[in-house]
């Protein structure tokens, strides 16, 4: 039996301690905050709640399969899964609005060309086709097994070129793929508001950012009862119940060395811990700012994403009852200053104080600048939220908001970290699940294969399957 150290209890963190605790480790968890979860946060007030994470699941199998491997109670018995039908409806520039169905591919091509005109659905489900092929080119070693030694060949762009006309020549981002493939603005937009959701610009993103939608179209939207919060209540307890310890307000300053290789932790404060192996959920980039790990930079500094993307969030309580046709998540896309924004408003009394009142969240990617006014920008995200939810303005209680300085706060890194993407010259790859120092490793959303719920669950099932098996352990099966 190891001792193992986990750093953070995020929701990557906490997936590989459950699992360590499963095969027989003595597994204790350091946090620097009150609570677990990481960016899975809870803002509540006056008898409303938002989740300032997430508000949707995507790939709901990554927590079956953790659920399932780490005791008798499945994950549908821990929380209520319910698929978003439609998966979102998009409002254009233009005014155009669209609805399109949860993970339906015939669905969304119909409600296209019904929406932008015929031919539009066809050209959408043509790309689809292109983004399947480089999701099926990437999928084993960008989301199943440990990132290789040499990451060279994922550093070529898998998203294949149209075989006919003008089109064959590469297109080498997203925005170009839009502009050249979908030739409609509002397609255009569609594609660009993927890649923004999950931290990436359209117009530096390569083009493999195409397996983004796919993802999403193909195996759908979900919602959990009481947030996305009750996700990482979940987890939090499955964790307790396989006898992982947890130690809140308590930072870890320093990851202890020794013959070269990670031997335990140091504790804000003063205090040693030992251990055999060390797990770090923490953002890689806060670990090298606030010098917890410390090495010469060279070929084995671990690389990180570097996207300069942040989000804000804005939650607002509502007076007045949802109306019947709402939907559960609009996108509203750019129009002059006023950015793209995605509107959520869960029918879920578990979030709202009665029936007479709603709390809807309003979220937006943006470039982490210093000097950002927030608030100005916050009265623009919520002046275009006003074209999701009728009567805005005048039901509007109060409204809090969360900037990127606020995440830096609470999770020690206020960029998003995004998925992990082929191409780009391998610049998009996050840091290896194992680090250049023997005995530490990284899980969370800043490892591979990188940022969002699904894919920090993945993380924690590869650095267990490293610990537990060693350097037999050729990924998920």
């Amino acid at each position: 039996m190891a001792r193992i150290v986990v750093i953070g209890a995020g929701l990557g963190a906490m997936a590989a301690a459950a699992r360590l605790a499963v095969a027989g480790h003595r597994v204790t968890v350091y946090e620097q905050g009150a609570t677990y979860g990481g960016a899975v946060g809870r803002f509540a007030r006056d008898g409303f709640a938002f989740d300032t994470g997430p508000g949707l699941l995507h790939l709901p199998a990554v927590y079956r399969d953790l659920f399932v491997k780490t005791g008798k109670e499945p994950l549908e018995e821990c929380v209520a899964l319910t698929q978003v039908d439609p998966a979102a409806r998009h409002v254009f520039a233009d005014g155009t609005r669209v609805d399109l169905p949860n993970a339906s591919r015939a669905g969304t091509v119909a409600a296209l060309d019904a929406a932008l005109g015929a031919g539009a659905g066809e050209r959408w489900g043509d790309f689809l086709t292109r983004a399947r092929e480089a999701w099926d080119r990437t999928r084993r070693p960008l989301l199943e097994e440990p990132q290789p030694a040499d990451p060279a060949p994922l550093a070529r762009e898998p998203y294949p070129a149209p075989k006919a006309g003008l089109l064959r020549r590469p297109t080498r981002t997203l925005a170009q793929v839009g502009a050249r493939e979908l030739r409609d603005p509002r397609l255009a937009a569609l594609l660009d508001a993927y890649a923004w959701a999950y931290g990436f610009d359209p117009a530096d993103a390569p083009a493999s950012a195409a397996v983004l939608p796919y993802m999403e179209q193909t195996f759908g939207s979900w919602y959990v009862a009481g947030g996305l919060r009750a996700l990482a209540d979940a987890v939090y307890e499955r964790c307790r119940k396989r006898r992982v310890e947890f130690v809140f307000d308590t930072p870890v300053v320093d990851v202890l060395e020794k013959d070269g290789r990670a031997v335990g932790v140091w504790l804000d404060g003063g205090g040693e811990v030992a251990a055999d192996h060390v797990v770090s959920g923490a953002p890689v980039p806060a670990l090298y700012r606030d010098q917890v790990v410390e090495w010469e930079r060279g070929e084995d500094w671990p690389r990180h994403q570097v996207l300069g993307t942040g989000r804000v969030t804005v939650c607002l309580a509502l007076r007045g009852a949802r109306e019947a046709d709402a939907v559960h998540r609009t996108v509203v896309h750019a129009e002059g200053d006023r950015p793209t924004v995605t509107v959520l408003r869960p029918d879920d009394p578990a979030l709202r104080p009665d029936a007479d009142h709603e709390s809807v969240t309003v979220t937006a990617t943006v470039r982490t600048t210093p000097g950002q006014e927030w608030e100005a920008f916050a009265d623009r995200m919520v002046e275009a939220a006003g074209q999701a939810v009728p009567g805005l303005r005048d039901r509007l209680l109060w409204r809090h908001v969360r900037t990127p300085e606020d995440v830096r706060r609470d999770t020690g890194a206020a960029e998003v970290p995004g998925p992990a993407l082929a191409g780009a010259g391998g610049r998009l790859l996050p840091a290896a699940n194992r680090s250049p120092l023997p005995g530490l490793h990284f899980a969370g959303g800043w490892s591979h294969p990188g940022g969002g719920l699904a894919h920090a669950g993945m993380s924690g099932a590869l650095v267990a399957g490293l610990i537990v098996e060693g350097a037999d352990f050729r990924g998920s099966q």
